[in-house]
């Protein structure tokens, strides 16, 4: 099939690698400037680059919703737009420009984690498993029907890194396996389960805050989500932003003041954490590499040895 490839970031590099590795014939591809946006600039492999070392086309847009591309998407003829990590709203009479549609590849076990770094915000609730979803594009965000879904199972001590490199190695199976279905003449696919659907935002600097009163099981995954070259969940102590590297679950049982330090625990420092609503136990957050304001990396215990007292919600 002739497809034009509406892509970004190393999602979209990754797609459209796996398009010209395939049958299919790449006539266009549409991609994002560059962004300087903290998130925009992880996972940055170049989606034009790639496409203008095999001589495809490729247009430049924040949006695509003007005349000229309009014309060049017709000009070009596709059979079918594959879309990876595309930023911006596509308009009704661009998806359904082709005869087969649009097909959208999102990195979330659709319905689920519709929208924004779906797999930060599934480690940091506590999936069992993570995935990527080919489906077909209609009037609703992630909603079409869905024609190929792979899973991987998130281990215990996955961070979101660990999980972006499983997931990646899926793009290429689940997008040309979905182009293949849709080639060989398949029209009867999986209608998505809206009232099992969830959609996250994009991830800002409020959501990265450890809010000490969440159980040490809760905050011990954000750390995890926000692992390099994510920003890393962060906290203040006596004024001043404290980034938290690495942490564990307590092995014994803490109350009190949430955000208070207690004492060393194996490699650890203990940091009071809420009870879980759950079980109702408490446990608390056993830190073990942090990083200060002036960028120094150490283990925690070296950090609150010298500094001490407690650590606040805010400077």
């Amino acid at each position: 099939m002739r497809v034009v490839m509406f892509g970004y970031q190393t999602w979209g590099h990754r797609t459209l690698k796996a398009l010209l590795d395939s049958e299919h014939d790449v006539v266009m591809v549409v991609t994002h400037p560059k962004s300087e946006h903290a998130y925009e600039k992880i996972w940055s492999d170049s989606v034009a680059e790639l496409a203008e070392e095999h001589g495809v086309p490729v247009v430049i847009r924040n949006r695509p919703d003007d005349e000229e591309l309009f014309q060049l998407l017709k000009d070009a003829d596709p059979d079918i737009i594959v879309a990876n990590n595309w930023r911006t709203w596509i308009p009704p009479r661009v998806y359904t420009l082709p005869p087969h549609g649009t097909l959208n590849v999102h990195d979330s076990l659709l319905p689920k984690y519709a929208g924004f770094s779906p797999l930060i915000w599934a480690l940091i609730n506590g999936e069992p498993e993570v995935g990527v979803t080919a489906h077909l594009m209609d009037e609703v965000l992630d909603a079409g029907d869905i024609v190929r879904q792979e899973s991987v199972a998130v281990g215990p001590k996955d961070t979101a890194t660990d999980l972006f490199h499983k997931t990646v190695d899926l793009i290429a199976p689940v997008t040309i396996g979905a182009l293949d279905l849709i080639a060989s003449g398949r029209t009867d696919f999986t209608k998505q389960d809206r009232s099992q659907a969830t959609f996250f935002h994009k991830r800002a600097e409020e959501d990265i805050r450890i809010n000490w009163s969440w159980p040490a099981e809760d905050l011990e995954r954000l750390v995890r989500a926000q692992s390099a070259p994510y920003p890393a969940a962060f906290t203040f102590h006596k004024g001043r932003r404290l980034e938290v590297l690495g942490a564990v679950v307590s092995e014994g049982r803490y109350g009190g003041t949430p955000g208070r330090i207690f004492y060393r625990e194996g490699d650890g420092v203990v940091i009071v954490a809420g009870a879980d609503a759950r079980t109702g136990r408490n446990h608390g957050l056993a830190v073990t590499r942090v990083r200060t304001e002036d960028g120094r990396e150490l283990p925690a215990a070296e950090y609150f040895t010298s500094m001490g007292g407690y650590l606040t919600e805010r400077p």
